[in-house]
């Protein structure tokens, strides 16, 4: 990439840069070590076992044996096997628990498989992005396969109680995954004491490259592999494994380990100093999802009367990255799925932003960001006819604009499906 002026990222929940020791980790597989690991030679055996190390230090960070550790691509992936291994070795088995607010790897997979006959349950969640455990009790049923819940919300950083969740599913004895993404380096991980049969992480949200994940499957768990190929993975996914990003992971995994404590106080103390005075300088402003049961590093705010969208255009043209959700909703004008589901109203939804702090962030980032916002938003606010405040205010109809807003909204959507199915 060509040199780029400064910026100031906020957005690690969507991904994270490669840490420095990573990069220099994987290099002497990307310029030396290039052997396929699964070949006879000497010089394949010095890059399989740099991938059985990396499996061992992956394994370390959530307390698993190095054998129930599969390396996949991605998150997405391993959601995805988790859920279709529960089905195909219990074939009479056609239900399937998740959540309203889940990543998009399990919302588009529960209607895929809802399309081929299958029945989901998307649990809903309270106000405050939490999940109601007695529903979820009541909701499993003799024929369901697997319960799939994340951990962390990607969107807000609540936190569902997943040891809790494991239980009752081996009470009933139900199938338990969860999708931890958002997890390593901001939580502890013990997959001993949680008690899951799967547990999904991608290497992209932990400092080390995209295009590697893996799925922990516990031991004596049937599994049956969703790629099907060589016998890589002890037959578990085959394919042949991408070295040079799983001894990333490996690395990344080592660092999180040895700064995990330090880091979840720095970090959530700057998340909590940026959230105070946010709410504290710029009213019409409020945090959504539980304030307590939360990531330390995840702050999701509403900002009555403007869209998030102008928001994080204004913010990027002074170098500050940040989101209004799920990187892979980006560009849709469908509000968060997420807030929907806490019953946020499709416009207070559009009007909020995420912040996630990181590991390289700084109190100079916190200050220069807190210096850029308020007069954005306020900027934002003068010309908005959604404000009361608004000078014009006795010209607006200010129920009637948000109608109309709306209603354009949904218009331009529904030009935007015609488009692509003409395509």
């Amino acid at each position: 990439m060509s040199s780029q002026a400064p910026f100031y990222y906020f957005d690690n929940n969507a991904t994270t840069r490669v840490a420095p020791e990573v990069a220099e980790a994987m290099i002497p597989f990307l310029r030396d070590g290039w052997a396929n690991p699964s070949s006879a030679y000497r010089i394949a055996h010095e890059v399989h076992k740099a991938v059985d190390d990396a499996r061992a230090k992956v394994a370390a960070l959530v307390n698993a044996d190095p054998k129930e550790i599969v390396f996949t691509s991605c998150g997405t992936e391993s959601n995805n096997a988790a859920i279709h291994s529960a089905l195909v070795t219990q074939p009479d088995k056609r239900h399937i628990i998740t959540s309203a607010v889940e990543h998009s790897a399990n919302i588009n997979f529960g209607e895929y498989l809802r399309k081929r006959g299958y029945e989901v349950t998307f649990l809903p969640v309270e106000s405050d992005g939490s999940l109601d455990i007695h529903l979820l009790e009541k909701s499993i049923r003799p024929d369901t396969a697997i319960v799939s819940l994340m951990w962390a919300n990607n969107e807000t950083g609540v936190l569902f109680p997943i040891e809790e969740i494991a239980a009752i599913c081996r009470s009933k004895g139900v199938l338990c995954h969860t999708d931890a993404v958002q997890t390593p380096g901001k939580l502890k991980i013990d997959v001993k004491s949680i008690g899951v049969d799967f547990l999904s992480l991608s290497a992209h949200k932990l400092y080390a490259p995209k295009g590697i994940g893996m799925l922990y499957v516990k031991r004596r768990t049937r599994y049956q592999p969703y790629i099907i190929g060589g016998h890589q993975e002890r037959g578990r996914r085959g394919g042949t494994e991408n070295v040079p990003h799983i001894v990333g992971f490996g690395k990344a995994a080592e660092l999180a380990m040895s700064g995990l404590q330090s880091e979840y106080q720095r970090v959530r103390k700057l998340r909590d100093r940026l959230e105070s005075t946010i709410l504290r300088e710029i009213s019409h402003t409020f945090v959504n999802g539980d304030r307590e049961n939360r990531l330390p590093n995840t702050s999701n705010i509403a900002f009555e009367f403007v869209e998030a969208e102008a928001v994080l255009m204004l913010l990027d043209q002074v170098g500050i990255c940040a989101s209004s959700g799920s990187a892979c909703t980006t560009g849709s004008l469908d509000p968060s799925h997420v807030l929907m589901a806490m019953g946020l109203t499709p416009m207070r939804a559009r009007g909020c932003v995420r912040f996630s702090l990181g590991v390289y962030n700084t109190e100079t980032d916190v200050d220069y960001l807190l210096q850029h916002l308020p007069p954005i938003i306020r900027k934002l606010r003068e010309i908005s006819p959604l404000n009361p405040a608004h000078p014009d205010n006795d010209k607006y109809d200010v129920e009637a604009a948000r109608a109309k807003h709306e209603q354009d909204l949904a218009d331009a959507q529904r030009q935007g499906d015609e488009q692509a199915v003409a395509a």
